[in-house]
């Protein structure tokens, strides 16, 4: 069974007051085909943990470990650490201009596998996921996330989650800026990668409202860049009650 193993992780960011501490001492294991979802007040470091994770060189790793299967993660590069099965879902994914959909899909799935995928078969799973996540066929000859609003730059996230099939899969706020429509479809697809590979899944969100199509198993509460209290989905549902004001005053008090 394939594990995401972080233990007490520490990082920071350059900013101009300074080095900033942003995650103070994080645990968490996420084990394949578990779904856990990070809530928290903003500033807590939820997108913190994801793009540590993912390698992005803007964060600074004070101490602690990520492990992928015993691997340790914060030596590789990114593209290596895509090939070791990590993927990343990103809050406001980026335009790439001059590449098609079509390219890039193929490029990266030839170098997460080592080897293109065979054609016929290729353009079928492409067309299917795409129908699936109510994407119009043409979306596949356009450049990367150009144009694109922002429900249909997430679905292509989704798409890309689909076909990449990756062990585990971080997810920075896919939910932000979707309409109830397209929280579903994307929810759906979200939904049948898991079924399909049996992906383990790191979901972080401001919102319980996707948590009603995506059942966590865990939930955990980050505040000042630590798990402040872990639980059940019950957690998630107490939370839509009442917020984050009580982990907050005791942050405050601290």
């Amino acid at each position: 069974m394939s594990v995401l193993s972080i233990h007490d992780l520490h990082v920071s960011v350059e900013t101009d007051q300074g080095t900033k501490r942003i995650l103070n001492g994080v645990d968490l294991t996420v084990n394949e085909g578990e779904i856990h979802a990070i809530m928290g007040p903003n500033g807590s470091g939820k997108s913190t943990l994801a793009y540590t994770i993912a390698g992005h060189p803007k964060y600074h790793v004070e101490g602690g470990s990520v492990t992928l299967d015993g691997v340790d993660l914060l030596s590789l590069s990114v593209d290596e650490r895509a090939r070791a099965g990590l993927f990343l879902a990103m809050q406001y994914p980026v335009e790439i201009p001059g590449v098609t959909v079509t390219n890039f899909l193929r490029t990266a799935k030839t170098a997460i596998d080592g080897e293109a995928p065979a054609i016929r078969g290729w353009i079928k799973d492409i067309r299917e996921s795409m129908k699936n996540l109510r994407m119009d066929s043409t979306f596949a000859e356009r450049n990367v996330n150009e144009g694109f609003s922002g429900g249909e730059k997430k679905r292509h996230e989704i798409l890309q989650l689909e076909l990449l099939k990756p062990k585990f899969a971080v997810l920075d706020e896919t939910d932000s800026g979707l309409d109830v429509d397209a929280l579903k479809i994307v929810s759906e697809g979200v939904n049948r990668a898991k079924a399909n590979t049996g992906l383990g899944l790191l979901l972080i969100t401001h919102y319980t409202r996707i948590l009603r199509y995506i059942k966590p198993d865990f939930v955990h509460v980050f505040v000042d860049g630590r798990v402040a209290e872990e639980g059940g989905p019950e957690l998630a549902d107490r939370l839509e009650n009442e917020g984050y004001d009580r982990f907050l005053n005791q942050s405050n008090v601290g």
